[in-house]
């Protein structure tokens, strides 16, 4: 299975947020890669069979598609250990390429948000602790305007062509 890549400038270190998390072990500027998403890529019903092995080892990248592990012994090489944020200082380019939004100080704990790829139902209290925390996530946070105007340009392209295509309207 192709592994995942994790800058070299990065670790993963305990979290506060949630287990272990992905932190800067040097200065990361603005727009630089930070870590890109490997893995098999499969449905939602495939995902759905696997997901208690694989915890969130996965992000989805088109509807009712996810890329990922499909077991615990791939967990090692796959997963990124970014958390969820609700001020993240990572974006997404592309589907899976992961950059950072801001500078970002040696030790900062990398994390971005999860209505950045996330289009399905699911609703999950949420413990990033940050000063604009949402308290719950959703499935469909994408569709809040104020989230897509704060993350214009660094959504998953797919929900960036969900919110183009919304704007028409």
């Amino acid at each position: 299975m192709p592994a995942s890549y994790r800058s070299p400038k990065t670790r993963i270190g305990p979290s506060s947020i949630e287990g272990r998390g992905l932190f800067a072990r040097r200065r990361i500027h603005k727009g630089e890669i930070v870590a890109i998403k490997g893995g098999h890529v499969y449905d939602a019903r495939t995902l759905a069979r696997v997901k208690a092995r694989i915890a969130a080892s996965y992000i989805q990248i088109a509807d009712g598609v996810f890329i990922g592990a499909l077991t615990a012994a791939k967990l090692p090489r796959n997963k990124l250990f970014i958390n969820h944020s609700c001020e993240p200082n990572l974006g997404i380019r592309g589907q899976i390429v992961f950059v950072a939004l801001r500078d970002i100080a040696a030790r900062e704990e990398l994390t971005y948000d999860w209505a950045m790829e996330e289009n399905q139902r699911a609703r999950t209290r949420c413990r990033c602790g940050a000063r604009r925390c949402r308290g719950v996530l959703t499935g469909r946070d994408w569709t809040i305007p104020r989230l897509q105007r704060r993350y214009r340009g660094y959504f998953s392209s797919y929900l960036e062509d969900k919110i183009r295509a919304a704007s028409r309207r």
